[in-house]
Order: C-alpha cells, then structure tokens, then sequence
C-alpha cells in the first residue's frame, strides 16, 4: 500500500468488511490478539514496501560484483515491482477463495526463501530469479495481509488499523533507503536481502500460531488474466530498457512495444468475456478511475525514477558511500510523507484535479532544477521538492478512484491502485535509465541531467493531461 490509499479506509472498505462478514463474524467479541496481529502484518508489509526501495542504494555495489550492465541494473530494479504488481489482484483473489490465512502464510514464506536465493546469487540470472520470486511472494501476501485487518477489525478500529496500513507507503520509503545505505556500506549489498530472512521466518511463526484459519469463499482464480497483464507490461518494460541499447526505433524496442499493446489487447477481450475476470471492465472505463490509476502510474514512475538517479549520480558523480547516499534521501522521503498529509487536508475542498496538477507542477519544477543546475545542494532540494509533489499526487490519485468506486468494488479497487503503483515502478525505471543510458556508463552531469528533463517533461505533460474535468461515476 502507498501513502495514497489513505482515503480509502473512511470511504470504502470499512464499508465493504461490514457488508461482507458473515453473522459470526458481526456477533463475535473482538479477537484480544487483534492489535498484536496489526502489528506483525505491518512489519510484514514494511518489509515488502522497504524492498522497492532498498535495492536502488545497493546497484552500484551490485553491477560492479556481478557484472551487470545497464539494462541488467535496470532489470534487479523493476523486475520485482513488475511481477508484484502483475500478480496483486491474482493474489487478493486467491485470498477469497483460499483463505487469507493460507495465502499470508505461503506468499510470506516464499518471499523470505526468495530473499535467501537473492543474497546467495553470484550471477545476475540468479538475481533476477530470485528478485521475480520475491515480487510473487509479496503479491500474494499483501493483499491477503490486508483481508486479514479488515476480517479481525470492525466499526471505529478498523479506521485506525487501516490508518496505520495506509501510513507504512511513506515509512518503507524512508526505512528502506536508510537501511539500503547502511548494509550496502557495511557487511555488504547481499544483506539488503539476507536482513528479510530473519524476519520473515519470525513473522512466519508468529502469524501461523495468531492469524485466525477463515475458509475461502471458493471459485476460480483468473490466472490467464493474471498472465496477460503480467506479461504485456514485461514486454513494454523490455522495450523501454532495450532502447537505452538500441534507439527507439531499434527492432527489438518495436518488437517488444508490439507485443506488449497485443498482450494489453487479448487482455481486454478476456476480461470482456470472463465469467470470473481478474477485474471487472466496467469500473475501468470510468474515467474518475482512469484519472486515478494514471495519475498514481506516473507518480509511482516518477518516485522511483528519482531514487534509481539519485543513486548514481550522488555516488558516481558526487562521490557519496551508500551509507551517504541513504541519508541524503530521507529528506525526499520526508517531503513524500509531507506532501502526502497536505494534499489529504486539502482534497476535500480543493477537490482532486486542483491538488493533482499542484502536485505535478511542483514535482516538474523540483526535477527540472535538479536537471539544470549543477550542484549537490540543488540536487537534494530539488528531488525533496519533487517528493512533495509526488505525494500530494498519491492522495488525488487514491481520491480520484474511490470517488467512483462503491463499497462493494472497495477491495478491487485497492488492488487496481496498488498493480498501478508497482507497474509505474517498473515503467519508469525502465524509461529513465534508457534516457540517461550514457550516465550508467560514462557519468557526467550532462547525460544524468537528461534523465531528470525527461522526468520533468512526464510530470509537466500529466499536469496538463490532470486539467481536464473527470466526470464522477453515477
């Protein structure tokens, strides 16, 4: 979950958990060990959250170990945003149908092995692996996680527990580059991976002995609709990361662009046809939705595209240690946190198009003087200034999409949100290393600078893209 979903709780999924518990559920007293069970369910989904975050601290460690090259970096980085995300509303699924219990437990354990595997890795086949594994063991744990909260809360508690879920987006955001620079600079970049093993084999003990066995609803997974969107959006992200190798008229940039429009094609005409599709296609054409999913696609691209630049340039260019360079981010991180709360006090009376283009606008002028202008300090400032933006835009995303999505389309609702936010992940790291491909190779101020124009120019084309009125859904 990010710090956009904060509307939701209020709005939405309180009221679909209601209408949704059985009789037992409504009729039994509150589960003593509910607040104990929150707990280890954040440390869990923190985890998962610090891990897109962790790793851009560590890649220059990495590619110099195992001689990866630029699309390879760019790959460790957005292979498993991209399969988290791909598999999200698969794994919210699978929790209705198998148990929340059953799912939390298997995606929690394959996530830990995974992080095991990626730590050993000593060849980037292996780290992809490992990282794609990853990414499949949070898809299926996190939205299970969060249908354990809303079936063990009810009434005024399951606001606050929610409250707490929905805060975690911006707190994984600034543990994980902290905790990215710490173990990068200290025993090493295998332990940004090693770290979740013990944590996870305690969570995994912890959550089998409290979490309560509900049975599943029963019915079928969508796993071909699952396949067709995981598989479109990998076939776009390869495009994009051939291009810094190839051009963008490169045959294998238009072969992979090709594939990835057919695949988003024979997705749609699934969905149309499916008895049980992954995601119902009328609450798609709503355009408060479309709104939403695209402005929290281009705010996601863009966050994650300032980490993965930053990195580099602050260690390639300005000579930080990783250790350096995590704390360097916090203040960006904090912006995000920022900007977040803001735009949540404001939406209600300046509505979402007003605190969407402000973000924007915002995030374009921070990214395009940290373009602009040599210098450290700029640097920082800027990208802290861009975060503030970033996050304000979180919140008219989440805004956007629950203005239009009833209480009983709460939970597909929060799935689409969160596989938009992962794939935006994926997409822009992929474009930003293409654009500012020579910087991976040859660092200057020049060839990074072009990264942070590009993002500048998405952010400002989206603000006026956000101008227009979104109708909200009768």
């Amino acid at each position: 979950m990010t710090p956009s979903e904060k509307p939701a709780p209020e709005k939405t999924v309180p009221g679909k958990a209601d209408s949704e518990k059985t009789s037992e559920d409504r009729t039994a007293a509150p589960d003593p060990r509910r607040w104990r069970v929150l707990a280890l369910l954040g440390v869990a989904q923190l985890m998962l959250i610090v891990d897109v975050t962790v790793v851009a601290i560590a890649l220059p460690e990495m590619g110099a170990d195992l001689g990866l090259d630029r699309s390879g970096l760019t790959w460790v980085a957005s292979v498993y945003a991209l399969v988290f995300g791909g598999l999200m509303l698969l794994g919210g699924k699978a929790a209705d149908v198998l148990g929340p219990r059953r799912v939390v437990l298997a995606g929690l354990a394959l996530f830990t092995l995974a992080s095991l595997l990626a730590g050993l890795a000593r060849s980037p086949e292996l780290l992809l692996a490992a990282r794609g594994l990853q990414g499949a063991g949070a898809a299926a744990m996190s939205p299970a996680a969060l249908s354990v909260i809303v079936r063990t809360f009810s009434g005024p508690e399951l606001s606050r527990a929610l409250g707490v879920w929905s805060a975690l987006g911006g707190a994984g955001a600034a543990v994980g580059v902290l905790v990215g620079g710490v173990l990068t600079s200290g025993p090493g970049w295998p332990w940004v991976f090693y770290v979740n093993v013990p944590v996870g084999a305690l969570l995994l003990l912890a959550l089998f002995r409290w979490v309560r066995p509900w049975p599943g609803s029963g019915g079928r997974l969508d796993v071909l609709g699952a396949a067709l969107a995981t598989g479109a959006t990998a076939a776009v992200v390869y495009g994009l990361v051939a291009a810094g190798d190839d051009g963008w008229l490169g045959a294998p940039t238009l072969v992979a662009l090709l594939v990835g429009v057919v695949g988003y094609v024979l997705l749609a005409r699934h969905l149309r046809a499916s008895a049980a599709p992954l995601v119902d296609p009328a609450l798609l054409v709503r355009r408060p939705v479309l709104r939403g999913l695209g402005l929290i696609f281009v705010a996601t691209a863009l966050m994650i595209s300032v980490f993965f630049l930053g990195s580099f340039t602050l260690q390639q260019l300005h000579g930080f240690s990783p250790l350096d360079t995590g704390l360097t981010f916090l203040p960006v991180a904090v912006g995000t946190i920022l900007g977040s709360s803001v735009a949540g006090r404001v939406l209600p009376r300046l509505g979402v198009r007003v605190v969407s283009v402000v973000g924007l606008l915002v995030a374009a002028v921070g990214l395009a003087a940290a373009a602009g202008i040599f210098s450290m300090t700029v640097l920082v400032v800027g990208i802290t200034v861009a975060g503030f933006g970033v996050g304000a835009v979180f919140v008219a995303a989440a805004g956007s999409l629950f203005s239009a999505a009833g209480p009983h389309e709460a939970g597909v609702a929060s799935g689409a949100l969160s596989t938009f936010h992962e794939f935006g992940a994926a997409t822009g790291v992929s474009a930003v290393s293409s654009v500012a491909a020579a910087a991976l190779v040859d660092p200057g101020f020049e060839t990074f600078a072009a990264g942070y124009w590009f993002a500048a120019a998405v952010a400002l084309a989206a603000a006026l893209a956000s101008l227009a009125p979104a109708r909200t859904a009768s």
